[in-house]
């Protein structure tokens, strides 16, 4: 005689996931049993390297290696995350590096590609990468109107997600810095404190996963896409950043210079400015970016430097310490050309890249012009196309990559901006 279902015991054996953010931004992988973590942290999960090209959308739409190949992900013990939810499985995963047959670093590995970049700073300058990512999402928890604005009504509207998120996030090991209620409805953002080089995008990452999976378990959904439908409010991914020497001493403040901005700091985003329009293709690389970089959406139009002006590309942030020590701890540029389409490991990679190109060249910030940014992603493609970013992605990576995304504008070629909207708030 059958028990009745409510009766029955399962066995239940936990999971690992590994992953990391590929070329769209989506964080993808595979999982395997908890009980082999020992020896995939040293063999990794083997992969098809055809997997670094699933579309946006899921489909692979172009890819350079078809069924050929192997390579394997390496989880990074540092990276791992362990999140009980009472009623629910735990979230357990790790951020890894992709590793060819002999163990070599993956030329295509997103992850390897910064780690090339913050090398090469370090290197060429003794300089560290500080920084932290600010995420926009929508949150269909609240009810979509009325929009509350700042308003502490509209934090109250959401209940307890955000307390549950920020403790999943510092159980992770990430340190929430705020937690608000966005300008649109819905919408809300989330932030960290500050981290180093490499852990600055595993952090976004990490952030970016505990969201979905905190309102995953309140049964609900989040997306991070830049812009929901054409005439709603657009959410970006703004990369709050400064520059420590090898003793830990931030080096971008000078109170004496204009803008308070040091010498090396100038270069630094000189470099930036004078690249940044190419490197919209990697910092803001889908369809509706190009929707949110219009006028008067709070987003930049022009890659341009301003002081507390948050419709700047790159906005220096005024601070509040009233000691010099203390206000160069606090002085940090905010990048504001940036989405959730984008993986937050090229989006640093191109940052350094062109900051450093600024600092080799000497590049004076007053003889930057003020260029406006690509109104699409083909044109940003286009300028991608012959930029110094061949050498910084790779040639290799940097031809694919100009190739996937322009599979990608294929797909959608019929389809209105509304539909497009909708696609992009589905993925992401």
């Amino acid at each position: 005689m059958n028990q009745p279902r409510e009766m029955l015991t399962m066995r239940r054996e936990p999971i690992v996931f590994v992953g990391t953010s590929d070329l769209s931004g989506h964080f993808r992988g595979k999982s395997f049993p908890e009980t082999q973590l020992a020896q995939r942290l040293v063999g990794g999960v083997g992969l098809a390297p055809t997997n670094m090209f699933i579309s946006a959308f899921g489909p692979i739409q172009m890819t350079p290696f078809g069924h050929q190949g192997e390579v394997f992900m390496i989880p990074d013990p540092n990276t791992r995350v362990l999140v009980p939810f009472e009623g629910s499985t735990s979230e357990h995963f790790f951020i890894g590096d992709i590793r060819t047959e002999n163990g070599e670093p993956w030329r295509f590995c997103p992850r390897e590609v910064l780690r090339r970049a913050l090398q090469r700073m370090e290197r060429e300058t003794g300089l560290t990468l500080l920084a932290t990512f600010e995420q926009e999402f929508i949150y269909d928890g609240v009810p979509a109107e009325p929009s509350c604005p700042y308003e502490l009504h509209a934090y109250r509207r959401q209940g307890a997600f955000g307390e549950v998120l920020l403790a999943a996030l510092r159980q992770a090991g990430v340190m929430p810095d705020s937690f608000l209620a966005e300008f649109g409805p819905q919408q809300f953002e989330v932030t960290c404190d500050p981290a180093r080089g490499l852990r600055a995008a595993d952090d976004a990452v990490i952030t970016r996963e505990l969201t979905r999976a905190v309102a995953f378990r309140f049964g609900h959904n989040v997306s991070f896409t830049p812009l929901p439908e054409p005439q709603g409010t657009s959410s970006g991914t703004h990369v709050h950043w400064s520059l420590l020497d090898q003793a830990g001493v931030p080096v971008l403040y000078d109170e004496s210079q204009a803008m308070q901005l040091s010498r090396t700091g100038r270069q630094f985003v000189a470099g930036l400015l004078q690249h940044l329009p190419a490197l919209c293709a990697v910092t803001a690389p889908s369809v509706v970016s190009y929707y949110r970089l219009r006028p008067n959406r709070w987003a930049p139009v022009q890659a341009n430097l301003g002081f507390a002006d948050r419709g700047a590309a790159l906005r220096i942030c005024p601070v509040t310490a009233d000691t010099p020590n203390l206000r160069a701890s606090q002085f940090n540029v905010e990048f504001r050309v940036a989405d959730a389409t984008a993986s937050p490991y090229l989006v640093l990679a191109m940052l350094v890249q062109a900051g450093l190109a600024g600092i080799r060249d000497g590049l004076e910030l007053d003889r930057i012009a003020v260029r406006s940014l690509p109104t699409s992603l083909r044109d940003a493609l286009t300028l991608l196309e012959s930029s110094e970013a061949v050498e910084w992605l790779g040639s290799d990576l940097h031809g694919a990559y100009v190739k996937f995304k322009r599979a990608e504008l294929a797909s959608l070629d019929d389809l209105s901006e509304t539909a497009i909207c909708r696609r992009y708030s589905q993925a992401y």
